[in-house]
């Protein structure tokens, strides 16, 4: 897959792993420059020699495909959470078109977006489950779910983190969209 530092567009998406462990905490000897107009150090080269903290010695990396969709994952499971038990930090609404159906419209558009389980690729390009359609009778219902940080004045810093993310939950008509 490449070198030690990996060389190619076939590393894009790989991380290093010890060769011996398969530890991922390795780390490499490395010069750095500091870059005073951007108060940080710049990377300048890396040396040859690799070692293992879970080994304590010298080790020679390898790279393997790392599992880049973890966090769009553990999105995707927190936004399912909070859509159909409504577990953690957040607020549902609901739209003024939705309220003028009715009583039992609305419960009944309340359990099919608790139960929704259809998510295309065009629906839900990212794979956060973050979005949903469906048709009641002659409406289009849309539901959506943003995350915002806890104050609720920016998005969230991570939404995969349910610590630091509010997550707001709006269902509407298409039309209203």
């Amino acid at each position: 897959m490449g070198d030690l530092l990996g060389s190619g567009i076939e590393d894009v998406g790989t991380v290093p792993i010890c060769g011996t462990c398969g530890s991922e905490r390795v780390v490499l000897q490395a010069f750095a420059c500091w870059n005073r107009q951007f108060g940080l150090w710049e990377l300048e080269t890396t040396g040859d020699a690799a070692r293992c903290h879970a080994c304590d010695g010298r080790t020679e990396l390898v790279w393997r495909p790392s599992d880049a969709n973890e966090p769009v994952k553990r999105v995707a499971e927190l936004n399912d959470l909070f859509r159909t038990t409504l577990e953690g930090h957040g607020t549902v609404l609901i739209t003024r078109g939705i309220e003028a159906l009715g009583p039992d419209a609305m419960r009944s558009i309340a359990a099919t977006v608790r139960g929704f389980s259809d998510f295309p690729p065009e629906s839900d390009p990212w794979g956060e489950h973050d979005f949903g359609a469906f048709d009641v009778g002659d409406d289009r219902i849309f539901w959506k779910i943003d995350c915002y940080n806890l104050d609720k004045t920016a998005g969230s810093p991570n939404p995969a983190n349910p610590a630091v993310t509010y997550r707001v939950l709006t269902i509407m008509l298409a039309s209203e969209y």
